[in-house]
């Protein structure tokens, strides 16, 4: 159905003359007799009757009349949830606990008035597919993984250098250190059941056990924060890395410890992609915060692959 001929439909009932209409939608009165007679064959009734007075509504056009506002109040909300600055700013998070969580509280706090939708992808194809089919305007991701470059189209960004710490249970023997250096870590356990081969966390791991001869684990089913902080609260062999901004809260009998690393200590680099063509107003302002608020990279004394996207 024609929403123009549905549109003129109302102005006509509204005005109840097809002049008058005619003046309101700035067409000609003809325009408006032949947009009226296409939607009367569409439908296959009558909606005016002509009388002296204009034009009066007929029983079907009466009953047609409400429906006809709503088609148009419908079309009007199908517009606005599209159009720049009208729809909510869609974010791929990762995780609800990561730093990314963090940044997107952050700016919300200073942005109130902006809205957002928070969504957690998977993986770095699923987030740039996303972005390029317009299903989310952003996503924080460590870009890039070294044999597969973004596309030309998506833009990106380096916004946080997150440094690991080490996570240890009371009885672990690191557990008293109030650092730790990398080399100190050689010969440790380190268990972390969420990598997933082939994911850009992956590739930053296994050049970090390239370049210090660590031994990461991946081993068993991934249940969960939950299960790896009891796993390793238990298990004095077992210690685990986690970022510096992650949110996780623990049994106080746990008796968990976070260690620094140090010498040199590995930051886990979190860069924001977006679409070079995104002309969403709070995806400029979600950019300028982030470069206003995060601190800088490449700092002396820390380490990063060498694949990882300067700032």
């Amino acid at each position: 159905m024609d929403l123009d001929t549905v549109r003129t439909f109302v102005a006509v009932a509204d005005a109840g003359q097809f002049q008058e209409a005619a003046a309101e939608l700035a067409v000609t009165q003809q325009a408006v007799s032949k947009r009226v007679a296409a939607l009367e064959r569409t439908l296959g009734v009558r909606l005016f009757t002509r009388t002296p007075r204009g034009a009066e509504l007929t029983i079907d056009g009466q009953a047609f009349l409400p429906h006809a506002r709503e088609l148009l109040r419908v079309s009007e909300r199908a517009v606005a949830s599209v159009r720049t600055g009208r729809r909510p700013l869609r974010v791929d998070i990762i995780a609800s606990r990561g730093a990314a969580s963090g940044l997107m509280r952050g700016f919300h706090r200073t942005y109130p008035e902006v809205d957002l939708d928070v969504v957690m992808l998977f993986d770095i194809e699923t987030a740039v597919s996303a972005i390029r089919s317009g299903a989310i305007d952003a996503s924080f991701r460590a870009v890039a993984v070294p044999d597969r470059p973004l596309p030309e189209d998506i833009a990106s960004v380096r916004v946080l250098d997150e440094p690991l710490q080490l996570l240890t249970g009371p009885a672990h023997a690191l557990a008293g250190s109030k650092s730790v250096t990398v080399a100190e870590l050689v010969g440790h356990r380190i268990w972390m059941p969420g990598i997933v081969p082939g994911t850009e966390w992956a590739a930053y791991y296994d050049d970090l056990v390239a370049e210090f001869g660590l031994t990461i684990e991946a081993t068993g089913p991934n249940f969960g924060s939950d299960a790896l902080l009891d796993t390793v609260a238990d298990t004095p062999a077992l210690a685990t890395f986690m970022g510096e901004q992650t949110r996780l809260v623990w049994p106080a009998g746990h008796g968990l410890r976070l260690i620094p690393v140090v010498d040199p200590t590995p930051v886990y680099p979190h860069s924001l992609l977006w679409h070079r063509d995104n002309p969403h107003p709070a995806l400029a302002t979600l950019r300028t915060h982030l470069a206003a608020t995060t601190a800088g990279h490449d700092a002396a004394g820390t380490w990063t692959p060498d694949w990882v996207i300067p700032r």
